[in-house]
Formats: C-alpha cells, structure tokens, sequence
C-alpha cells in the first residue's frame, strides 16, 4: 500500500517553474508638436466656417450654414425657414372650380328655360299671385341659399382670413354661392392672421361676431329646413322632376350640396382659431 502511494505521490512534480513576470503593454506616447499640430488644424478649421458664415449671413440668405464646432452659439439668432408653400390642394380646388363651371354652362339640364325664368320671378316676387303653387322644396332652398353666404362670411371674415381678401369672395357669393366662393378656397393659405380688438368693433365685423346674428341664423336655418322636410311626397316627385329637366333647380341643388359639404372644414377651421 505504501508503495502505491509513493508511486503516485512521484507523478507530480514537488516545484512548479517559475511564471515569468507579465509584460506591461506598450503605452504610444504622442508628442506634444503633434498634438500642437492637430489642434491648430481644428482651429484653422472653425474659422474658416465662421468666414463662410458670416459672408452669407451677411448676403441675407434664408438657411444659414452653422458650424458644428461652435460650442457657444447665439440663442438669439433663430434660423429662418422657407417653408414652401403646397399647391396640391389649391391645384384640386382650382381644378373642380373649373369642372362645375363647365358642367353648369355645357351638361347640366336645360329643358326648361321659360319656367326657369318664371320660377326666379316668383322667387323675387317680381310676379303677383297669379294661383300658381310654388313647391314647397323648392322654396326652402331658394332661401337657404340667401342664408349660406351669411354663415360664410361669419366664419371666413374673422378667422378664415388671409393674404387673399376673403370679403369681395363672400359678397360674390351672395349672388354666385359656391361658385363664387371656391376661387377663395383654392387661394387660402393658413394660418389666418390675428384679429385686433378694434377691428372686431368696426363693421361688419360687429354684426357678424355678435350673438344676435348667430341666434337669428341659427332660428332661422332650422325655420327653413323645416319648413322644406314638412313638405308632402307629391312636392318630393315634383322637385325631383324639376332637378332632372331645370337648369336653374339644378345647378341651384349643386350650389347646396357643396355649401354643406365645405362648411363642417370651415367650422373646425373657426373652432381651432378660437381655440374652443
């Protein structure tokens, strides 16, 4: 047994070697000249950009070069954008303006223009009782359309304004509905610049922002569209017929249409400026 163990007890040396001592790493030591040298590249640098700054700020240009190595800009300097400006909408409106001009002068219905005519003269009561029943329909959208441009020049005068005047657009209106209103549109450019005090004291600026306005156009749209819904079926069949063979009903139904249908845009548009 003891011999056993003496032979393994043998196996393993009684003395490691001796580790030799870890080489520290080499330590690249730069010099201070090249140091000096980089240095002065760095500022030969920043000062040629604060040059090239200066020479085209000085020129006025919209966007002005800064130099990243300045560590201390000027906080009162703001940089200017030039935003430019999308047409792409403009060009839509434009364009549709163009096709219901079209459409209104060359396709729309004209079977009837004798009782076109005599239709407006009753609606302007340039004509006297003569027994004839107006439609009902037809009544109600007449005086809905003298309505419409009210409520536009409530919302475009105040808070839908721009470099554009809004105001010969909304007296057209009165006269052109939709089609005098959309050229506006196309050529609207947000934002809308603030309205002073003064201004909303003067006309008509008064009168449109007053309370009393809006309540009687608001009494008196419901009046009216009541008054056209309460009429019977046999008025429903015979403005349907008028708006497939009446220039004047039909192009008079578009003029609605479009009116409502651009009106909640510029609601919203009023709301946000407001800041409802």
């Amino acid at each position: 047994m003891l011999e056993s163990i003496n032979l393994i007890s043998c196996n393993f040396p009684r003395f490691l070697p001796p580790l030799k001592p870890l080489r520290r790493p080499q330590i690249q030591t730069v010099s201070s000249r090249n140091l000096i040298v980089v240095q002065s590249k760095f500022l030969k640098s920043d000062q040629i950009l604060r040059r090239y700054n200066r020479k085209y700020e000085n020129k006025g240009f919209l966007h002005v070069c800064k130099s990243s190595l300045n560590k201390n800009p000027d906080p009162d300097k703001t940089e200017i954008q030039d935003e430019a400006r999308d047409w792409s909408s403009s060009v839509l409106l434009f364009a549709l303006w163009g096709a219901l001009l079209y459409y209104c002068f060359n396709l729309a219905p004209d079977q009837t223009p004798t009782q076109d005519l005599y239709f407006l003269k009753k609606l302007l009561n340039l004509k006297g009782d003569d027994g004839f029943r107006m439609n009902q329909i037809l009544v109600g959208l007449w005086y809905m359309m003298g309505l419409w441009p009210l409520v536009y020049g409530m919302l475009l005068l105040p808070t839908g304004r721009s470099k554009t005047p809004a105001w010969p657009f909304v007296v057209l209106s009165f006269f052109g509905g939709v089609y005098a209103l959309l050229p506006y549109f196309a050529l609207w450019n947000p934002p809308s610049p603030p309205v002073s005090e003064s201004e909303l004291r003067q006309w008509p600026l008064n009168i449109l922002e007053s309370k009393l306005t809006a309540g009687v156009t608001l009494v008196a749209g419901l009046g009216i569209i009541i008054y056209a819904l309460v009429g019977n079926a046999g008025d429903w069949k015979e403005f349907y017929q008028y708006f497939r063979e009446s220039k004047f009903i039909h192009v008079t139904s578009l003029d609605f249409c479009l009116l409502s249908a651009f009106a909640p845009f510029w609601v919203y548009n009023d709301m946000t400026t407001r800041k409802w």
